[in-house]
Protein backbone atom coordinates (compact mmCIF):
# COMPACT_ATOMS: atom_id res chain seq x y z
CA UNK A 1 0.00 0.00 0.00
CA UNK A 2 1.16 3.72 -0.41
CA UNK A 3 2.47 6.02 2.49
CA UNK A 4 1.09 9.18 3.26
CA UNK A 5 2.76 11.11 5.80
CA UNK A 6 5.42 8.66 6.73
CA UNK A 7 2.02 6.33 7.72
CA UNK A 8 0.97 3.22 5.20
CA UNK A 9 -2.43 3.36 4.19
CA UNK A 10 -4.89 0.25 4.23
CA UNK A 11 -8.03 -0.97 2.22
CA UNK A 12 -11.32 -0.88 4.17
CA UNK A 13 -13.90 -3.59 4.97
CA UNK A 14 -15.64 -2.74 1.60
CA UNK A 15 -12.72 -3.36 -0.48
CA UNK A 16 -11.85 -6.32 1.06
CA UNK A 17 -14.72 -8.09 0.76
CA UNK A 18 -15.00 -6.49 -3.40
CA UNK A 19 -11.65 -8.29 -3.66
CA UNK A 20 -12.66 -11.72 -1.88
CA UNK A 21 -16.02 -11.63 -4.31
CA UNK A 22 -14.33 -11.06 -7.42
CA UNK A 23 -12.19 -13.92 -6.70
CA UNK A 24 -14.69 -16.22 -5.40
CA UNK A 25 -16.30 -15.27 -9.15
CA UNK A 26 -13.80 -16.09 -10.68
CA UNK A 27 -12.82 -19.10 -9.43
CA UNK A 28 -16.41 -20.25 -10.02
CA UNK A 29 -16.83 -19.80 -13.74
CA UNK A 30 -13.28 -21.60 -14.46
CA UNK A 31 -10.13 -19.89 -12.78
CA UNK A 32 -8.72 -22.73 -10.35
CA UNK A 33 -8.65 -22.24 -7.02
CA UNK A 34 -4.87 -22.93 -6.34
CA UNK A 35 -3.90 -20.37 -7.63
CA UNK A 36 -4.24 -18.08 -4.62
CA UNK A 37 -3.46 -16.49 -2.91
CA UNK A 38 -2.95 -14.06 -5.24
CA UNK A 39 -3.18 -9.80 -5.96
CA UNK A 40 -6.82 -9.08 -7.28
CA UNK A 41 -7.16 -6.00 -8.92
CA UNK A 42 -10.66 -4.49 -7.78
CA UNK A 43 -12.90 -1.01 -8.47
CA UNK A 44 -12.87 1.82 -5.67
CA UNK A 45 -16.19 3.25 -4.95
CA UNK A 46 -16.49 6.40 -7.36
CA UNK A 47 -13.11 6.62 -9.32
CA UNK A 48 -9.92 4.43 -8.88
CA UNK A 49 -8.93 0.97 -8.43
CA UNK A 50 -6.72 -0.84 -6.06
CA UNK A 51 -4.77 -4.21 -6.03
CA UNK A 52 -5.50 -5.90 -2.76
CA UNK A 53 -4.17 -9.84 -1.62
CA UNK A 54 -6.42 -12.43 -1.56
CA UNK A 55 -5.47 -15.23 1.03
CA UNK A 56 -7.63 -18.17 -0.51
CA UNK A 57 -10.36 -20.18 -2.54
CA UNK A 58 -12.37 -23.28 -1.83
CA UNK A 59 -14.73 -24.82 -3.95
CA UNK A 60 -17.61 -26.26 -1.58
CA UNK A 61 -18.87 -29.82 -1.86
CA UNK A 62 -22.30 -27.83 -3.44
CA UNK A 63 -19.94 -26.22 -5.99
CA UNK A 64 -20.22 -22.60 -4.48
CA UNK A 65 -16.91 -21.35 -3.77
CA UNK A 66 -15.58 -19.34 -1.06
CA UNK A 67 -12.75 -16.64 -1.09
CA UNK A 68 -11.39 -15.18 1.66
CA UNK A 69 -9.44 -11.47 2.49
CA UNK A 70 -7.58 -10.37 5.54
CA UNK A 71 -8.50 -6.66 5.84
CA UNK A 72 -5.14 -3.93 6.22
CA UNK A 73 -6.15 -1.04 7.89
CA UNK A 74 -2.56 0.03 7.11
CA UNK A 75 -1.19 2.14 9.91
CA UNK A 76 -4.73 3.29 10.91
CA UNK A 77 -5.91 0.08 12.44
CA UNK A 78 -9.11 -0.46 13.65
CA UNK A 79 -10.93 -3.71 15.22
CA UNK A 80 -11.23 -5.27 11.92
CA UNK A 81 -7.94 -4.79 11.03
CA UNK A 82 -6.44 -8.23 9.97
CA UNK A 83 -9.69 -9.86 10.20
CA UNK A 84 -10.81 -12.35 7.56
CA UNK A 85 -13.60 -11.41 5.28
CA UNK A 86 -15.00 -13.94 3.40
CA UNK A 87 -17.28 -13.75 0.30
CA UNK A 88 -19.58 -16.92 -1.12
CA UNK A 89 -20.64 -16.93 -4.52
CA UNK A 90 -23.24 -19.39 -6.08
CA UNK A 91 -25.48 -19.11 -9.30
CA UNK A 92 -28.89 -18.51 -8.44
CA UNK A 93 -31.97 -19.34 -10.04
CA UNK A 94 -34.12 -16.25 -8.49
CA UNK A 95 -31.71 -14.42 -10.38
CA UNK A 96 -31.68 -12.95 -14.04
CA UNK A 97 -28.66 -13.09 -16.39
CA UNK A 98 -25.88 -11.02 -14.97
CA UNK A 99 -27.43 -9.90 -11.74
CA UNK A 100 -25.77 -9.55 -8.91
CA UNK A 101 -27.35 -9.99 -5.41
CA UNK A 102 -25.67 -9.28 -2.09
CA UNK A 103 -26.66 -10.36 1.67
CA UNK A 104 -24.73 -10.65 4.67
CA UNK A 105 -23.55 -13.65 6.39
CA UNK A 106 -21.84 -14.81 9.81
CA UNK A 107 -20.25 -12.10 11.72
CA UNK A 108 -22.17 -9.11 9.44
CA UNK A 109 -24.05 -7.04 11.26
CA UNK A 110 -27.61 -6.78 10.51
CA UNK A 111 -29.56 -2.76 10.83
CA UNK A 112 -32.31 -2.79 13.75
CA UNK A 113 -33.06 1.04 14.32
CA UNK A 114 -33.67 3.72 11.77
CA UNK A 115 -31.16 6.63 11.25
CA UNK A 116 -28.39 4.84 9.27
CA UNK A 117 -28.08 4.63 5.68
CA UNK A 118 -28.89 1.45 5.66
CA UNK A 119 -32.92 0.17 6.24
CA UNK A 120 -33.93 -1.75 8.81
CA UNK A 121 -33.76 -5.26 7.88
CA UNK A 122 -30.88 -4.99 5.93
CA UNK A 123 -27.37 -6.47 6.70
CA UNK A 124 -24.95 -3.66 7.32
CA UNK A 125 -23.12 -3.52 3.86
CA UNK A 126 -22.81 0.38 3.35
CA UNK A 127 -24.28 1.64 -0.37
CA UNK A 128 -20.44 1.98 -1.47
CA UNK A 129 -19.27 -0.90 -0.69
CA UNK A 130 -22.28 -2.49 -2.00
CA UNK A 131 -21.99 -0.95 -5.48
CA UNK A 132 -17.97 -1.74 -5.20
CA UNK A 133 -18.72 -5.81 -4.66
CA UNK A 134 -21.41 -5.24 -7.11
CA UNK A 135 -19.12 -4.06 -9.58
CA UNK A 136 -16.19 -6.33 -8.95
CA UNK A 137 -18.09 -9.49 -9.41
CA UNK A 138 -19.53 -8.07 -12.63
CA UNK A 139 -16.07 -7.85 -14.36
CA UNK A 140 -15.53 -10.86 -13.69
CA UNK A 141 -18.51 -12.52 -15.24
CA UNK A 142 -17.62 -14.27 -18.08
CA UNK A 143 -18.98 -12.99 -21.54
CA UNK A 144 -21.91 -13.47 -22.11
CA UNK A 145 -23.06 -13.78 -18.74
CA UNK A 146 -24.69 -17.08 -17.45
CA UNK A 147 -28.37 -17.31 -17.83
CA UNK A 148 -29.07 -17.31 -14.04
CA UNK A 149 -27.73 -14.56 -11.75
CA UNK A 150 -25.31 -14.57 -9.29
CA UNK A 151 -25.51 -14.46 -5.30
CA UNK A 152 -22.83 -13.10 -3.23
CA UNK A 153 -22.56 -13.98 0.80
CA UNK A 154 -20.28 -11.48 2.55
CA UNK A 155 -19.02 -13.11 5.99
CA UNK A 156 -16.63 -12.21 8.99
CA UNK A 157 -14.95 -14.34 10.98
CA UNK A 158 -15.37 -14.01 14.45
CA UNK A 159 -17.25 -10.43 13.27
CA UNK A 160 -19.46 -10.72 16.34
CA UNK A 161 -17.02 -10.98 18.70
CA UNK A 162 -15.63 -7.67 16.99
CA UNK A 163 -18.49 -5.57 16.76
CA UNK A 164 -18.37 -5.26 20.30
CA UNK A 165 -15.74 -3.23 20.46
CA UNK A 166 -17.07 -1.17 18.05
CA UNK A 167 -20.47 1.58 18.12
CA UNK A 168 -22.46 -1.27 16.54
CA UNK A 169 -24.25 -2.07 19.29
CA UNK A 170 -24.98 0.98 20.39
CA UNK A 171 -26.16 2.21 16.54
CA UNK A 172 -28.55 -1.28 16.64
CA UNK A 173 -26.31 -2.91 14.18
CA UNK A 174 -26.47 -6.73 15.57
CA UNK A 175 -24.61 -9.77 15.08
CA UNK A 176 -21.59 -8.67 13.51
CA UNK A 177 -19.68 -5.70 12.09
CA UNK A 178 -20.38 -3.01 9.07
CA UNK A 179 -18.92 -3.55 5.68
CA UNK A 180 -17.96 -0.11 5.52
CA UNK A 181 -15.46 2.54 2.89
CA UNK A 182 -16.91 5.84 1.39
CA UNK A 183 -13.16 5.52 -0.72
CA UNK A 184 -12.29 2.06 -0.33
CA UNK A 185 -8.70 2.99 1.10
CA UNK A 186 -7.98 3.67 4.68
CA UNK A 187 -5.85 6.95 5.23
CA UNK A 188 -4.20 7.22 7.97
CA UNK A 189 -5.49 10.09 10.08
CA UNK A 190 -6.07 9.15 13.73
CA UNK A 191 -2.13 9.72 14.17
CA UNK A 192 -0.02 12.80 15.42
CA UNK A 193 1.40 12.94 11.59
CA UNK A 194 -2.85 13.59 10.20
CA UNK A 195 -1.95 17.15 12.25
CA UNK A 196 1.25 17.53 10.97
CA UNK A 197 -0.40 17.18 7.51
CA UNK A 198 -3.15 19.51 8.28
CA UNK A 199 -0.86 22.36 9.88
CA UNK A 200 1.62 21.57 6.83
CA UNK A 201 -1.58 21.97 4.15
CA UNK A 202 -2.15 25.20 5.90
CA UNK A 203 1.43 26.07 5.84
CA UNK A 204 1.63 25.36 1.56
CA UNK A 205 -2.08 27.65 1.19
CA UNK A 206 -0.84 30.19 3.51
CA UNK A 207 2.78 30.30 0.96
CA UNK A 208 0.64 30.30 -2.22
CA UNK A 209 -1.08 33.48 -1.28
CA UNK A 210 -4.17 32.30 0.36
CA UNK A 211 -6.05 34.05 2.87
CA UNK A 212 -8.92 32.61 2.82
CA UNK A 213 -8.70 28.81 3.26
CA UNK A 214 -11.75 25.60 3.61
CA UNK A 215 -11.90 23.30 6.48
CA UNK A 216 -13.80 20.30 5.68
CA UNK A 217 -14.50 17.47 7.70
CA UNK A 218 -13.69 14.81 4.44
CA UNK A 219 -13.72 14.02 1.12
CA UNK A 220 -17.28 14.15 0.63
CA UNK A 221 -17.91 17.97 2.70
CA UNK A 222 -14.52 19.03 0.79
CA UNK A 223 -16.20 17.80 -2.83
CA UNK A 224 -19.49 20.53 -1.69
CA UNK A 225 -17.17 23.01 -0.41
CA UNK A 226 -15.07 22.70 -3.43
CA UNK A 227 -18.62 22.99 -5.79
CA UNK A 228 -19.96 26.02 -3.87
CA UNK A 229 -16.28 28.23 -4.03
CA UNK A 230 -14.93 27.23 -7.58
CA UNK A 231 -12.81 30.81 -7.19
CA UNK A 232 -10.77 29.18 -4.55
CA UNK A 233 -7.03 27.91 -5.29
CA UNK A 234 -6.71 23.65 -4.80
CA UNK A 235 -4.13 24.40 -1.85
CA UNK A 236 -7.09 26.67 -0.12
CA UNK A 237 -9.12 23.22 0.56
CA UNK A 238 -7.34 21.41 3.66
CA UNK A 239 -9.28 18.52 5.61
CA UNK A 240 -9.69 18.62 9.22
CA UNK A 241 -11.00 15.26 9.68
CA UNK A 242 -11.81 15.57 13.05
CA UNK A 243 -9.37 18.18 14.29
CA UNK A 244 -12.05 20.83 15.35
CA UNK A 245 -9.94 23.08 17.54
CA UNK A 246 -6.70 21.97 16.13
CA UNK A 247 -7.67 23.16 12.76
CA UNK A 248 -8.84 26.61 13.64
CA UNK A 249 -6.09 27.30 15.82
CA UNK A 250 -3.33 26.52 13.23
CA UNK A 251 -5.51 28.27 11.25
CA UNK A 252 -5.20 31.40 12.83
CA UNK A 253 -1.57 31.28 13.81
CA UNK A 254 -0.46 31.54 10.01
CA UNK A 255 -3.17 34.70 9.95
CA UNK A 256 -5.46 33.62 7.82
CA UNK A 257 -8.01 36.48 7.10
CA UNK A 258 -11.10 33.81 6.35
CA UNK A 259 -12.19 30.68 7.03
CA UNK A 260 -14.88 28.75 6.15
CA UNK A 261 -15.84 25.41 7.84
CA UNK A 262 -18.07 22.48 6.05
CA UNK A 263 -19.58 20.09 7.84
CA UNK A 264 -22.63 17.32 7.76
CA UNK A 265 -25.17 17.50 10.57
CA UNK A 266 -23.21 14.55 12.68
CA UNK A 267 -20.02 17.31 13.09
CA UNK A 268 -22.26 20.52 12.80
CA UNK A 269 -24.18 18.98 16.02
CA UNK A 270 -20.74 17.96 17.43
CA UNK A 271 -19.38 21.65 16.85
CA UNK A 272 -22.06 22.78 18.48
CA UNK A 273 -21.30 20.93 22.06
CA UNK A 274 -18.45 22.71 22.13
CA UNK A 275 -15.76 19.66 21.28
CA UNK A 276 -12.22 19.57 20.13
CA UNK A 277 -12.95 16.48 18.61
CA UNK A 278 -15.47 15.54 17.22
CA UNK A 279 -14.48 11.69 16.30
CA UNK A 280 -17.15 9.24 17.81
CA UNK A 281 -14.56 7.82 19.95
CA UNK A 282 -13.68 10.71 22.11
CA UNK A 283 -17.03 11.63 22.62
CA UNK A 284 -20.44 10.28 22.05
CA UNK A 285 -23.47 13.17 20.51
CA UNK A 286 -25.60 14.51 22.87
CA UNK A 287 -29.16 14.11 22.07
CA UNK A 288 -30.43 15.74 25.65
CA UNK A 289 -28.70 18.53 24.50
CA UNK A 290 -30.10 18.27 20.70
CA UNK A 291 -33.01 17.80 22.20
CA UNK A 292 -32.71 21.26 24.10
CA UNK A 293 -31.72 22.75 21.23
CA UNK A 294 -34.89 21.60 19.21
CA UNK A 295 -36.87 23.36 22.24
CA UNK A 296 -34.83 25.99 21.67
CA UNK A 297 -36.01 26.73 18.33
CA UNK A 298 -39.20 26.11 18.84
CA UNK A 299 -40.03 22.75 17.91
CA UNK A 300 -42.95 20.57 20.12
CA UNK A 301 -41.74 19.39 23.05
CA UNK A 302 -43.31 15.43 22.31
CA UNK A 303 -40.77 16.34 18.99
CA UNK A 304 -37.88 17.02 21.56
CA UNK A 305 -38.62 14.01 23.19
CA UNK A 306 -38.02 11.69 20.15
CA UNK A 307 -34.64 13.66 19.48
CA UNK A 308 -33.71 13.08 23.18
CA UNK A 309 -34.05 9.34 22.20
CA UNK A 310 -32.95 9.15 18.78
CA UNK A 311 -29.81 6.56 17.75
CA UNK A 312 -28.04 8.72 15.32
CA UNK A 313 -27.83 12.15 14.16
CA UNK A 314 -29.56 11.54 10.88
CA UNK A 315 -32.39 9.78 12.71
CA UNK A 316 -32.92 12.52 14.48
CA UNK A 317 -33.07 14.92 11.83
CA UNK A 318 -35.35 12.64 10.19
CA UNK A 319 -37.91 13.14 13.13
CA UNK A 320 -37.70 17.14 12.51
CA UNK A 321 -36.81 17.91 9.24
CA UNK A 322 -40.74 17.91 8.36
CA UNK A 323 -41.79 20.46 10.87
CA UNK A 324 -41.52 23.96 9.92
CA UNK A 325 -39.73 24.61 12.45
CA UNK A 326 -36.66 22.66 11.28
CA UNK A 327 -35.13 25.62 9.40
CA UNK A 328 -34.71 27.31 12.92
CA UNK A 329 -32.83 24.17 14.35
CA UNK A 330 -30.76 24.45 11.63
CA UNK A 331 -29.47 27.96 12.32
CA UNK A 332 -29.27 27.43 16.01
CA UNK A 333 -27.32 24.58 15.08
CA UNK A 334 -24.83 26.90 12.56
CA UNK A 335 -24.69 29.72 14.91
CA UNK A 336 -23.59 27.55 18.30
CA UNK A 337 -21.27 25.63 16.00
CA UNK A 338 -19.61 29.18 14.58
CA UNK A 339 -19.91 30.97 18.57
CA UNK A 340 -17.43 28.00 19.24
CA UNK A 341 -15.39 28.01 16.18
CA UNK A 342 -15.00 31.74 17.06
CA UNK A 343 -13.24 31.20 20.09
CA UNK A 344 -10.16 29.32 18.52
CA UNK A 345 -10.16 32.80 15.50
CA UNK A 346 -10.40 36.24 15.21
CA UNK A 347 -10.73 35.44 11.40
CA UNK A 348 -13.95 35.87 9.74
CA UNK A 349 -15.91 32.63 9.86
CA UNK A 350 -18.51 30.60 7.49
CA UNK A 351 -19.83 27.79 7.48
CA UNK A 352 -21.00 25.19 4.56
CA UNK A 353 -23.78 23.22 6.55
CA UNK A 354 -25.08 20.42 4.29
CA UNK A 355 -27.65 18.14 4.51
CA UNK A 356 -27.05 13.86 4.66
CA UNK A 357 -27.79 14.36 0.73
CA UNK A 358 -25.07 17.00 0.04
CA UNK A 359 -28.11 19.88 -0.32
CA UNK A 360 -27.30 22.34 1.88
CA UNK A 361 -29.41 23.18 4.71
CA UNK A 362 -32.49 25.48 4.85
CA UNK A 363 -31.12 28.90 3.78
CA UNK A 364 -31.65 30.26 7.59
CA UNK A 365 -29.16 28.14 8.84
CA UNK A 366 -26.50 29.91 6.42
CA UNK A 367 -27.03 32.88 6.89
CA UNK A 368 -25.65 35.49 9.87
CA UNK A 369 -27.61 35.16 13.43
CA UNK A 370 -27.67 38.56 15.08
CA UNK A 371 -25.95 37.36 18.00
CA UNK A 372 -22.69 36.75 15.92
CA UNK A 373 -22.94 40.31 14.10
CA UNK A 374 -20.44 41.42 15.94
CA UNK A 375 -17.75 38.31 16.39
CA UNK A 376 -18.07 37.35 13.40
CA UNK A 377 -16.99 40.24 10.99
CA UNK A 378 -17.28 40.14 7.74
CA UNK A 379 -18.03 36.26 7.98
CA UNK A 380 -19.62 34.98 4.39
CA UNK A 381 -22.42 32.37 4.94
CA UNK A 382 -23.89 30.49 1.80
CA UNK A 383 -27.30 31.19 0.55
CA UNK A 384 -29.44 28.03 -0.80
CA UNK A 385 -28.21 28.57 -4.30
CA UNK A 386 -24.03 28.91 -2.76
CA UNK A 387 -23.83 32.18 -3.60
CA UNK A 388 -22.00 34.33 -0.74
CA UNK A 389 -24.71 36.56 1.86
CA UNK A 390 -23.95 39.58 2.81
Amino acid sequence: MAERAGLREGFTTGTAAAAAAKAATLVLFGRPADTFPALMDVPLPGTGRLTVPVAEATVRPDGHVRAVTVKDGGDDPDVTHMARIGCTVSLDDALSAGEVGIEGGAGVGRVTLPGLPVPVGRPAINPGPMAQIRAAVIEALPEPPPARGVSVIVDVEDGEGLAGRTMNPRLGIVGGVSILGTSGIVRPFSHESWRAAIAEALDVARAMGARHVVLSTGRRSERAARRLLPGLADQAFVQMADYFSFSLSQAALRGFEEITLCAYPGKLVKMGMGLSNTHADIEATDFQRLATWCREAGLPSDLAGAVAKANTVRHAFGLVRPHPRFPALAALLVQKALVHAGSFTTAALGLIALDFDDSLLPPEAQTRGPDLEGRLGRGKFLGKEGVPGD
